[in-house]
């Protein structure tokens, strides 16, 4: 018997810091790190890395996460934040930023020349997540469903890419709310699935596997080739119901 593989497509990602100038008179440091959505992984992890920073320091570093609707709103915000500001984006983003090209175009300012790199962190891994009941096998089963994708972030910009490369354009309802409703929804029947991206696990698919009975969908080969994208195998077990890889 050959079991189905759930490809999913990894992102790089990193944390960036808007560089200012000055210094504090203050014995302790505050830094303000804008992350991603409340419900994603990245937030969880700025969260442990805000907690370690003040461990590590002894409490002269504190580190206050902020909630993002996405990586454009991140980059946009450097160009206008006081202080000590590092936030998390895919690398693309600052250069169309500095370049002033696509959701950038004439909205240029010097400070995004500013940015600088402080380290990668883990790949960003699209899942496409339905209810299991919702009898969707794969992409071409999405013709006539409703799927949240979420609004202004990376992965809603990715998620809405893949439909239009697999042919389901305008074949998809998009439901038009933020991605934190994205579990309760499903489990509401509101919806037949959504789009997230984040290292796996991602807490939303954990407490949407918990609640509800999930699919999460596979590539193709051949689909992961249009997306242009790295091929990631998420290991059976990783989400309460998904048994296979």
């Amino acid at each position: 018997m050959t079991l189905k593989k759930y490809r999913t497509l990894p992102v790089g990602i990193g944390l960036a810091v808007a560089v200012m100038s000055g210094t504090s008179a203050l014995a302790q440091t505050r830094i303000t790190y804008k992350s991603a959505k409340s419900t994603s992984s990245y937030y969880q992890m700025a969260v442990q890395i805000a907690e370690a920073m003040k461990k590590g320091s002894g409490g002269k570093i504190i580190v206050t996460v902020e909630e993002s609707q996405g990586s454009v709103q991140n980059v946009k915000e450097a160009a206008k934040r006081p202080g000590n500001y590092v936030f998390t984006t895919p690398p693309v983003l600052v250069k169309l930023a500095q370049k002033g090209l696509a959701m950038f175009k004439g909205k240029t300012n010097p400070k995004y020349n500013d940015i600088r790199a402080l380290f990668p962190i883990p790949s960003l891994t699209m899942h496409f997540v339905m209810r299991a009941d919702s009898g969707v096998k794969s992409f071409a089963d999405l013709a006539g469903k409703t799927i949240l994708i979420g609004k202004g972030s990376f992965g809603a910009r990715e998620g809405a890419k893949y439909l239009k490369l697999f042919g389901l354009d305008g074949k998809v309802k998009l439901a038009n709310v933020e991605l934190n409703a994205a579990v309760s929804a499903l489990k509401n029947k509101q919806i037949d699935g959504f789009v997230t991206a984040g290292s796996y696990p991602a807490p939303n698919v954990i407490e949407a596997a918990a609640g509800t009975g999930i699919t999460i969908l596979s590539l193709t080969e051949d689909q992961i080739k249009k997306t242009k994208r790295a091929k990631l195998i998420i290991p059976a077990g990783t989400y309460a119901g998904v048994n296979r890889d």
